[in-house]
């Protein structure tokens, strides 16, 4: 039986669905998953296909139709709009295909962006900056504003970012997509190192080549989630 404090992450027949008028989307269809600790989940389907929704519901920005989802044993459903966030500031970390880096801020300061949230003092805050940029092997780019850095070194940024407030899932939705196929390379082997290290990471792409990176593979087509052989 597996060790069920190995799973970060439980979708128990979790749908979505959305109303516009009479009109009922189903986004997600019926899904049952896990997302475990120490690896890299990534999950592929064309645009449109519900993969982002996933996502979302795994990072605690939605809520689910019907179904359950637990997310560090904690039931969504039953979470109000701040417990959210406070799971979502404390256990989640998100990588987006934008960076969505502040452009008046350097690399540092957008990495300590999220310790200022929970209010660190700045003393314990540069000591996870500094360990966060070392582990993405960013420390001497720390002064350089975002547009003084290449694509694939503010994606590291962001992750480092990601990575700096210690959270147990990382979630990246399209991380590569904005990157040539060197800097493709270095952050996905970037990240699947982070999994390999004990974390949860789901990856949302459509591309195929990302397949090697990964320790398991679901597609979703039309709202379906299926698990697929690498």
């Amino acid at each position: 039986m597996e060790d069920k404090h190995n799973i970060i992450a439980r979708l128990e027949g979790v749908s979505k669905e959305y109303h516009l008028g009479d009109q009922r989307i189903v986004a997600l269809e019926k899904t049952d998953l896990e997302v475990k600790m120490g690896e890299l989940l990534l999950i592929i389907g064309p645009s449109g296909s519900g993969k982002t929704t996933l996502l979302s519901l795994l990072g605690c920005v939605i809520y689910p139709t019907t179904g359950n989802l637990w997310v560090e044993d904690k039931l969504i459903g039953k979470l109000n709009q701040r417990q959210l966030a406070q799971l979502r500031l404390n256990t989640i970390g998100f990588v987006f295909q934008s960076f969505n880096l502040l452009a008046p801020l350097t690399a540092e300061q957008n990495v300590r962006m999220p310790l200022q949230l929970k209010g660190m003092s700045n003393k314990d805050a540069q000591q996870k900056v500094d360990a966060a940029l070392q582990l993405v092997g960013m420390e001497n780019r720390r002064r350089n504003l975002p547009k003084e850095l290449s694509g694939g070194q503010q994606q590291r940024i962001a992750i480092a970012r990601a990575l700096v407030s210690d959270p147990k899932l990382i979630l990246c939705d399209e991380p590569t997509a904005a990157l040539d196929k060197d800097s493709m390379q270095v952050v996905m082997n970037e990240l699947r190192s982070l999994a390999d290290k004990g974390m949860a990471l789901c990856v949302v792409t459509h591309d195929p080549r990302l397949k090697p990176f990964a320790h398991r593979v679901v597609e979703v087509n039309n709202g379906i989630v299926t698990e697929t052989n690498i």
